[in-house]
């Protein structure tokens, strides 16, 4: 995954799959605890559309990467554009013996790993549209968003031949292929389907913090094994290093959004904690590899002041990104991408130097092609699949719906039910207050 120098292999290593394994699941657990965070930040008529947002996600783009999405991301290159391979169609060309090139894990392990990957990616998007989306006209942008979107770029970004790669753009884990991508798209989608009811107008506060800070953890969790796991094997310490620069990165950056949130605010809030977490590990995600701890300590800090800044830009302009997908994992994706361009030691994944240690501009402008040659064709891809979507099958719920509950329109469930509160103690002693009522007048 990572731009990096590979160690010849020819034989399956437990350790090296056992490892893989553990991160496959670990970053399978961040879409469910990507879930919990959405879910917890949107109000509570649309909690769960929320969650069935994130979790529809692990079916479809399941289901697409064995048929064809792992094909087009990592079969053989055409053109610097798409890849292709037969035999990886399905699943059915790949012997569960095989290793993947250049490394000491089977194939098919290399493929269930870029797989969570795949799944998590347009959830990231969802955040964007709250309140207002079909969820069946979702669905359908999930499946075209993947096929369109999500395996081109991951080709470019990771394949061998993608014009990202071979360019010698650095992308350890997704800062550019899933951060930037993600967050391209949803404002792509959102300039499409317009505003919320009452945006600006009407207060829209989380509706359950606990829920938003347990999402926190398990992607801050999740994460370990998305960065680390993406060296694909532990046989010189850059993974080490990757785990390292995520717990840093992260940390810098839950305490340089708090520290804006005082002095611009006036308070220290759970909600700039959980945001300020997921900034450094966004940033972070692509730079890891390059960067000492020290250099990830201040991509921290800048991600997390610059993604706070950043979070309050749709009010100036005018769009409505429901849960901050643009200020935090396009701008995130953007700053971690851009520092490896002034931040690269030399010493981690590669010999690659920034400018801060002699390297010049030649990473820095690399860096930038491959950020903005992703975050265009993203935008306008995602723009034209959910004008395509609006128009035809219709991508937004009807006002009446928005305003009194998308879960109840879309999913006919609510996600509390206080109906059994109380008993029937309730309904005995109302007539007794009721009358005591009356004495007192």
């Amino acid at each position: 995954m990572a731009q990096a120098i590979t160690f010849a292999a020819d034989k399956i290593s437990s350790a090296d799959t056992g490892f893989m394994l553990i991160c496959s699941a670990l970053v399978m657990l961040m879409t469910p605890g990507l879930a919990f965070f959405y879910g917890g930040m949107v109000r509570v008529k649309s909690a769960l559309n929320m969650l069935m947002m994130s979790f529809i996600s692990l079916g479809i783009v399941t289901v697409l990467w064995v048929l064809y999405g792992f094909s087009l991301a990592f079969g053989t290159d055409s053109g610097g554009l798409i890849g292709w391979d037969s035999g990886y169609l399905g699943f059915s060309g790949i012997d569960k013996g095989e290793v993947w090139s250049g490394y000491t894990i089977p194939t098919l392990v290399f493929a269930v790993f870029q797989l969570m990957f795949a799944v998590i990616t347009p959830a990231l998007i969802s955040g964007a549209l709250a309140d207002r989306v079909k969820f069946a006209a979702w669905s359908l942008f999930v499946v075209l968003w993947v096929s369109v979107v999500y395996f081109p770029v991951a080709h470019w970004v990771w394949g061998t031949g993608g014009w990202a790669f071979e360019l010698g753009v650095i992308d350890f884990a997704g800062g550019t292929a899933v951060h930037i991508n993600a967050g391209a798209a949803a404002l792509g989608v959102i300039l499409v389907i317009g505003r919320r009811v009452g945006f600006k107008k009407d207060p829209m506060r989380p509706h359950s913090m606990p829920l938003v800070m347990l999402g926190a953890g398990l992607l801050w969790f999740g994460w370990f094994g998305f960065n680390a796991g993406s060296w694909l094997g532990n046989s010189d310490g850059v993974g080490a290093l990757m785990f390292v620069n995520t717990q840093v990165a992260t940390g810098a950056a839950v305490l340089a959004w708090l520290i804006y949130e005082k002095i611009r605010h006036g308070a220290f809030t759970t909600l700039g904690a959980a945001s300020g977490a997921v900034a450094g590990l966004v940033a972070i995600t692509p730079a890891g590899g390059a960067v000492s701890p020290l250099g990830a300590m201040a991509v921290g800090v800048i991600a997390g002041l610059l993604c706070a800044m950043a979070v309050g830009l749709k009010y100036r302009f005018n769009y409505d990104d429901s849960l901050d997908v643009v200020g935090v994992h396009l701008v995130g994706g953007i700053v971690g991408s851009l520092l490896i361009g002034f931040f690269a030691t030399g010493e981690g994944q590669s010999d690659v130097a920034g400018l801060l240690y002699g390297g010049g501009l030649d990473q820095l402008w690399k860096q930038a092609a491959g950020v903005f040659g992703v975050l265009a064709y993203s935008l306008v891809a995602s723009a034209v699949l959910a004008l395509l979507i609006h128009k035809t099958v219709g991508m937004r719920v009807e006002e009446d719906q928005e305003i009194s509950g998308i879960d109840q329109a879309e999913h006919a469930e609510t996600a509390y039910d206080f109906s059994g509160v109380g008993g029937g103690s309730a309904k005995n002693t109302a007539p007794a207050r009721a009358e005591s009522n009356k004495v007192d007048a």
